[in-house]
């Protein structure tokens, strides 16, 4: 007789989850539609409600109508608890209720808040969780506290604290929703992508909620003699190499573009350039006009809208790691290896083969998004993969077409950015699990000819 049921992993994790994130966007969707929300005091429909409450809580930043414009005080709470939740994660912001209320947290929970914050397995995730929170919210704070004291001389403090505290929430969480509106509606952060404090304190916050929750619990334990685990390492490499990468090919592309950079002096070129490379990670924040880049900066910009952050964080995108196993395992293959090795670990066959299953769903989820946003509204094929590849990867960034989307392509984004957020998630914890059917028989192999 088979022991009990101590320590089964629930195969409905990937499913609540789904679902969690579906009733907390139909909630911020009817309290965005009260007159209450908007500024006018005209409900702003079921099309806008729905739109934006998909986007705050996939913490992409695609909006049809300016933030500020737009929403009243109270529309701009609704969005920014939407993006708290949304970037933190749901089974984060739940378990804030489950410790507070001093509720056990049963195996089926441990479950889901490992595969939230990116955990292999639930032992001491409870811990690493209250840790989390704490950290989240002490950054956050800090951020708000930065931006506050920048904004304070420009708006005054009635106006600066609000601002400070939006901003920092959505560039930790990875949002990119501002309320910068009232100097130029649909700016974004534009007006302020060559101050280098407002720059600097932006950057911090995105890359620490990019990063990944359990990088920085192992970064805190290196005080107390820890050390850190090979994944951490390849995340830190990784997130700064691409730093500089997309740094430098944002200047190549876009120096003398005057669009862009090409009527700033040098420094501020290189703070705007930087600036651009951070925030298509995921942040969607619009340092200069997107509409405005080059080619090769629009190329640039999708392939690290596509890549995202590191897994466990506010970030979406392939993530970092994915992506440099699906370079080890090209790289092996080209020089006829089989075994795909760094650090002195070798990376499993099964891993590579969900970094290969994450990224073809990715590549033709982004082509067939580009070729509708192309065949249903004006624009081109670039400006079409732009968008769907900031949907899929909750970016946020746009080359200022979104508004003008026909309906089937705006309903595709909505999907999009639920799956970016929620999919890729459920997907990787059905990963993390392991839950997968067993194949009862399997049929001859045959040789097919490959390239």
């Amino acid at each position: 007789m088979k022991s009990g049921k101590k320590g089964k992993k629930p195969l409905s994790a990937s499913r609540v989850i789904a679902v969690a994130f579906l009733g907390i966007i139909l909630i911020g969707t009817l309290l965005l539609m009260l007159p209450l929300s908007s500024r006018d005091g005209v409900s702003a429909g079921l099309e806008t409600s729905l739109f934006t409450a998909t986007s705050a809580t996939c913490v992409t930043g695609l909006i049809l109508k300016d933030t500020w414009t737009q929403w009243s005080g109270f529309g701009q709470c609704v969005i920014l608890c939407l993006i708290e939740i949304g970037g933190l994660g749901f089974m984060s912001v739940a378990s804030l209720f489950i410790f507070a209320f001093r509720r056990r947290v049963n195996m089926g929970v441990q479950w889901m808040i490992a595969g939230s914050i990116g955990a292999d397995d639930v032992n001491g995730v409870v811990g690493v969780q209250k840790r989390i929170l704490s950290w989240g919210l002490l950054v956050q704070g800090g951020g708000a506290l930065i931006l506050t004291c920048r904004f304070w001389p420009v708006y005054g403090l009635g106006k600066a604290w609000k601002l400070g505290i939006f901003h920092a929430v959505s560039a930790f969480c990875n949002a990119g929703f501002d309320i910068l509106g009232f100097e130029s509606p649909g700016a974004s952060v534009s007006l302020y992508g060559t101050d280098f404090i407002t720059v600097m304190a932006l950057s911090f916050l995105i890359v620490a909620g990019g990063v990944g929750f359990l990088v920085w619990d192992e970064l805190a334990a290196l005080k107390k003699g820890g050390r850190l685990s090979v994944s951490a390492k390849l995340v830190l490499a990784t997130s700064g190499m691409l730093l500089v990468f997309g740094s430098l090919m944002f200047y190549l592309t876009e120096w003398n573009n005057p669009g862009t950079l090409g009527n700033m002096n040098f420094g501020e070129k290189l703070l705007a350039g930087f600036f651009q490379s951070v925030t298509t990670r995921t942040a969607g924040f619009a340092g200069m006009d997107q509409g405005a880049l080059s080619e090769g900066g629009k190329a640039i910009s999708i392939f690290l809208m596509l890549i995202g952050g590191s897994s466990g964080s506010t970030a979406g995108g392939l993530k970092t790691v994915t992506m440099l196993v699906l370079f080890l395992f090209l790289w092996a293959k080209i020089r006829g290896r089989d075994n795909i090795s760094i650090l002195h670990r070798t990376i499993s066959e099964k891993q590579v083969l969900d970094a290969v299953t994450l990224f073809g769903v990715m590549i033709v989820l982004a082509f067939a998004g580009g070729t509708l946003i192309a065949v249903t509204s004006p624009f081109s094929f670039t400006d079409g993969l732009y968008e769907a590849v900031s949907a899929l990867a909750t970016v946020g960034l746009t080359t200022g077409i979104t508004p003008s989307l026909a309906l089937p392509a705006k309903i595709l984004m909505m999907l999009y950015m639920y799956f970016g957020r929620v999919g890729i998630l459920t997907i990787s914890l059905g990963f993390l699990q392991n839950d997968r059917a067993k194949n009862e028989f399997r049929y001859a192999e045959t040789n097919l000819l490959i390239g």
